[in-house]
Order: C-alpha cells, then structure tokens, then sequence
C-alpha cells in the first residue's frame, strides 16, 4: 500500500521485466520499478486504442470523445482512400448500362449475327483481294532488303539507295490505296485491314532504312578516326561482338527482317531485348482474351452501335439540333465502351501475345494515358509503339535540322493526320476530311487544356474529348456515306 500525503497523493505501480533467458537458464531476475506521481509530477499519459482514442477504465480521459480534425472530405484531411466511392460508381455504371441494354433487346431484339461479320470481309468467296494484298507486301519487304545489302558492301550509293527506298515507300502509301479505291469486290472493312498493313510496313521500312544508314554513318566515322585501331571492329565495336550480339551488316538477314516485321514494334534495332522462354500459361490468357473481346466488340457493335447511327440519319437529314446532340450523347456511351475494350484487345492482349510468341522484351506498348492531365500527356502515352517512331525518326530528326519544337510537333500531328485519314477515307471512297480536321484540332485543344485546366479538371477534359470527340466524327462519316451511297442512288433513280 502507498502512503497518501497532501492534496495530489502519490501513486505507486509495480511492474515486473520478463524473465531472462541469458546465462544458461538461471532463476529469472526480477525487477520493480516504482514510479511515484506527486501533485507537481505530470499526469501520466492516457492508453489509446487504433483509432487514437483513450480506452476506457483510464480516469477521466474516457470522458473526451473529440478531438481537432477536419472533415473527410475536406483536403486539408489528407484522406485518400475513396476505393468504396469508385465501387460504387462502377456499380452504377454497370447498372445504367445494364438499363440501356435490356432497353435495346426489348426494342430491336438480338442483332448480333456472325454470317453478317464474314461478309463484311468478303463480297464474292472465291474473290480475295485484301489478302492478295497483304501477300504482295512481302515484295516490297524484299526490295528494301535487298537495297541495304547493296548499300552495305558500297554496290550503290547513299544517293542511289535513298531514291530506292523513296520510290519502294511511296509505292506501299499508294499501290493499295489505288487497288482499294478502284477494284469494285474489295470491301471497306477489307480496304482498311489491307491499308493497315501496309502502313505498319511502310513504318516498319522507314525505321529499317533510317537504323541501317546511321550504322554505315558510325562504321565510316570509326574507320577514319583510326584505321588501324579498328581491325576487325564493325558498326557495333568489338564489345558487342564479345559478347554474342549482332553488329553491321551482319544484321542483314531474311531472318533478322522478319523478325522485326512480325514483331510488335515500329522501330528497328539490330540487337532487341529477348525474354528468356516462352511462358505458356501468360499467352494461353492473352488468346482467350482475344478471342472473349472480339466477339463482344462485335456484338456491342451490331447490337448496340448499329442501330443507334441508323437512327441518327433522320435528325441529320432534317437537320434537327436537339435530337443530333441526344443522339450524339446517346451514342457517345457505345463508342466509349467499344474503344475501351479495343484498346486493351490490341495494345495489351494481342501484342503481348504475338511478343510472348517472338519472345520479344521489351512489353511497354502503352502508359498511364488514363491519368493525362494534358492532350499531349495523352498522345505521348496511349500507343507507345507509334510514339517512340514518331519521336525517333521524326521528331528528333527536325530538331537535329534546326526546327523549332512547335513546328516539329505541328509536324508530327499533321503526318498522324494524314495516315488517319488515309485509313479511313480511301476505304469508304469519300474525302471529307473529318480525321484530318479532328487529330490537327488537337493543337489547340492541347493549348486549351494546358492553359485553362489544371489537375483533376485536366484529366476530366481530356476524358470529355475521348467521350464525345470521337462520336461526332463517327456520325459526321456515317451521314456522308450514308447520302454518298443511298440517298444520291435513289434521287437520280
């Protein structure tokens, strides 16, 4: 028992250490600490639980149930974790969703028919053009081959080799463009698979012809620094040859040009990054992801987004404002949705799985695109493949010639300009110009965003452009192929 004296009174506790366990097992030592609390001492702190608040049975602290602190929601809080708030919005979407699309069955039935899918490919079965096409680009592949291993051993020059390759590039832009264009059992989705091709090839070639040049470069600049000291060193110096890489022209091979034009890239290296195996469970996943997303790609399209752009056809033809905007929002949702799972379908299902197959390494074909606070942040991180082109052997290139930053930019979004419109005009056999006006226009929404938005607004901008930029340009090439094709036709009958 403690003494108690004066107004404070003391307060005694005894506390015991653990037993030790040191010095062979010998009897524990035991220990007491006394610590007295007098009336000038200071009050002993408080137990708290997790939460920070004092556990009951501790005197008069039980009695305090507040403290200084701000609201949730409030940013001065630091609070961060809202994971119930975005579960909650992807349950709401699913259930909007699921609304439209029960409304959609109720309304049109089920629309998805895989007999209409083969015949978007093919008009006549025996006729095969697009993959006539795709056959034939293997010619120019060939040619640009063969005018390197020319260069390579000094059978033509740089001059000669450059008016080669010109004229085998321009010959792939325009060869199925013409063919497409002209050719009446060539279909529009047919036209576009072909055009795609060819333009990855053109690419392709672009960076093999540019890679190739730069090796002869550093080949003469090595030999006339020092002759003698660089005996039987190639374009990659004697280190990369110790240790079992490729150097030039050694690089030029059958094998090694088709390596890279399989491979899930747009730019040439003569000695890319390898994984060591093949993981077989990783590409199974990928496969099936495949083969899932083009079935609900196609059944989104022809279920949902079909109908919903042969509606939209009255209130353009009578030129209806509310009804073009409710129609506009109303297939806004669709073409998201769509591109969505086109993105994940290409940038991540397929060509992790054609790399897995190659065992190719390097796996970045996109970045966080999704939290662009800025247009630019957008372009720069949402295909990664054509960035990294773009930035290698265009970009760069006009800088080294002493462009200004903003006119090499200008000329990076007007060469994306031409190759979408490329894609999507020369197809549907009508120039409008939509997909050229739309990727130029995104020079000044970059300013805008960059200049008026900042954080979370930015991000919301850039989204609101995705959602609705998008639409506008699919029903501005509908209504003009729909008036080009049907309309025209029955008013001259």
């Amino acid at each position: 028992m403690g003494d108690r004296g004066g107004a404070g009174g003391s307060r005694r506790r005894r506390t015991g250490s653990r037993p030790s366990s040191q010095g062979g097992g010998g009897p524990p030592a035991a220990e007491e600490e006394v610590r007295d609390v007098g009336a000038g001492g200071d009050a002993p702190a408080p137990e708290k639980d997790k939460d920070g608040d004092a556990v009951t049975g501790s005197g008069h602290w039980d009695l305090r149930c507040h403290r200084l602190q701000d609201s949730l929601f409030s940013s001065d809080s630091g609070f961060s974790n809202y994971r119930g708030i975005l579960n909650w919005c992807v349950v709401m979407l699913i259930l909007s969703n699921a609304r439209l699309f029960l409304e959609n069955l109720i309304k049109y039935g089920i629309l998805v028919d895989p007999i209409q899918v083969v015949s978007l490919f093919l008009k006549d079965p025996y006729s095969w053009p697009a993959l006539c096409l795709v056959i034939v680009a293997n010619v120019f592949a060939v040619a640009a081959f063969h005018v390197e291993k020319r260069l390579a051993v000094g059978a033509l020059t740089e001059q000669a080799g450059l008016l080669l390759h010109v004229v085998n590039l321009a010959t792939i832009l325009c060869l199925p463009a013409s063919v497409a264009f002209l050719l009446e059992s060539i279909t529009p989705v047919g036209s576009v698979l072909a055009l795609m091709v060819y333009t990855i090839l053109f690419l392709k070639l672009f960076s093999y012809r540019d890679v190739n040049l730069w090796c002869r470069e550093h080949r003469a600049s090595a030999k006339a620094k020092a002759k003698a000291a660089s005996t039987g060193k190639k374009a990659n110096g004697g280190a990369a040859q110790l240790m079992g890489t490729v150097s030039y022209p050694d690089n030029l091979t059958y094998r090694d040009l088709y390596y890279f034009l399989f491979a899930p890239t747009l730019c040439y290296e003569l000695n890319f990054p390898r994984s060591p195996r093949i993981r077989k469970r990783f590409l199974l996943r990928r496969l099936l992801e495949m083969l899932f997303f083009t079935q609900l790609q196609v059944g989104l399209i022809q279920q949902w987004m079909v109908p919903t752009i042969q509606n939209s056809m009255k209130p353009f033809k009578d030129m209806d404002y509310s009804r073009i905007i409710e129609r506009l929002l109303k297939l806004a949702v669709p073409n998201h949705l769509i591109w969505l799972i086109f993105f994940y379908w290409l940038f991540h299902s397929c060509l992790n799985a054609v790399a897995e197959l190659m065992q190719f390494g390097d796996r970045e074909f996109y970045r966080d695109w999704w939290n662009s606070e800025s247009v630019t942040y957008f372009w720069q991180n949402w295909n990664i493949p054509v960035h990294k082109w773009c930035l290698r052997h265009f970009y760069k290139p006009m800088i080294r010639r002493g462009y200004s930053r903003w006119t090499a930019k200008v000329g990076v979004f007007l060469a994306s300009a031409f190759f979408h419109e490329y894609l999507v005009s020369i197809p549907l056999r009508m120039f409008r110009l939509w997909a050229f006006t739309g990727m130029m226009a995104q020079i000044p929404l970059a300013w805008i965003v960059s200049r008026f938005f900042r954080g979370n607004y930015g991000n919301a901008a850039v989204w609101l452009t995705l959602i609705i930029g998008q639409p506008v340009a699919v029903l501005m090439y509908v209504h003009d192929y729909y008036v080009l094709h049907h309309e025209a036709p029955s008013a001259g009958a």
